[in-house]
């Protein structure tokens, strides 16, 4: 199991450097140093004299790969692409284009999003596989025909009405929550409880569905039928047999969440006004800060391949074939 784990995480190694390749190809090479200032001053006009000066405000003014002017080690060292690119592997962000500690923001703005993102997989995870395995439970019947309908429905209404809707709902016509706005300490729950319900019921439609594809496709197996045989009741079947054996697709589609609990919700936190690292994201698009953008593409790429490496271990644990391989 311990060489599985091994050989899963030395192959997690050349996807990252791939990544931060195609990062660095796209914001320097692509899209030039010289482009970015540009984009960044604004104007239609811009002398040569403005770009250069942004340009070593921010560092942008060496050379990409190799400094021919340099001697020795800093021939690679004192470039864009160790400032920016290679000390991404030490976790070292840099600085921002306005000024500020990348790194910093980050350990700050995690917590926030940590708090949106956490109860929402974890409460809706429990409720899709819940109210999918009442549905396979209860197949061919009419409470399946209209939950199928309501996940339907619920799949086809866009994520910015369930913000919208539960923002002049419940915050503005009922009162019970804030509609936006964030507070530290133990008044935080105040206004983390709206966007938390909306997360979770407009996942609900998308997630019970697909669950419910997965209870099916296994409750009709020959392992299945072999259980009931044996006189299991249909709930110890469902709990027993079906629910453990389709813990590797959940598990997989769990993958895909564990970067938002860090990332956090693009949506969610611009709309609620949250300080997490969604819309610190999305402001510094906004303003065209590049470093922000660079490291939050990284981190992002680290997270979703952490957590294929979690996967793959968690794999072990629910099917003993997975160490032979």
């Amino acid at each position: 199991m311990m060489a599985y784990i091994v050989r899963r995480a030395l192959y997690a190694i050349p996807i990252l450097i791939g990544v931060n390749l195609l990062t660095f190809v796209l914001f320097f090479v692509v899209n030039s140093p010289d482009d970015m200032a540009r984009m960044h001053l604004g104007a239609k006009r811009v002398t040569d004299e403005a770009i250069q000066q942004w340009k070593a405000e921010r560092g942008y003014d060496k050379p990409l790969a190799w400094n021919v002017q340099a001697k020795g080690i800093e021939k690679l060292t004192d470039t864009i692409f160790f400032d920016k690119s290679v000390r991404l592997f030490a976790f070292d962000f840099g600085q921002s284009d306005s000024g500020r500690n990348i790194g910093h923001d980050i350990s700050q703005r995690m917590w926030p999003s940590l708090a949106i993102a956490v109860p929402i997989m974890l409460v809706g995870l429990t409720i899709n596989i819940s109210f999918s395995l009442m549905l396979a439970f209860f197949r061919g019947t009419y409470l399946d025909f209209w939950g199928v309908v309501l996940c339907v429905a619920m799949m086809s209404i866009s994520a910015l009405f369930y913000i919208i809707g539960g923002q002049v709902l419940l915050g503005k016509l009922l009162n019970l929550f804030p509609i936006s706005g964030y507070d530290t300490g133990i008044h935080a729950w105040r206004f983390l409880i709206l966007p938390v319900v909306i997360g979770i019921v407009s996942g609900i439609g998308a997630g019970s569905r697909w669950y419910r594809t997965l209870f099916l496709e296994e409750i009709n197996k020959d392992f299945v039928r072999t259980a009931r045989a044996k006189g299991l009741s249909e709930q110890a079947v469902l709990f027993g047999h079906v629910l453990r054996n389709a813990l590797i697709p959940i598990l997989t589609g769990v993958v895909v969440v564990i970067p938002t609990l860090f990332m956090g919700s693009l949506l969610l936190e611009s709309f609620f006004g949250i300080p997490g690292l969604g819309s610190y994201t999305i402001d510094a698009i906004s303003r065209q800060d590049f470093a922000i953008v660079r490291a939050m593409v990284f981190l992002g790429a680290v997270l979703y391949i952490l957590g294929l490496l979690l996967t793959d271990i968690s794999y072990t644990l629910v099917d003993p074939r997975v160490r032979l391989n």
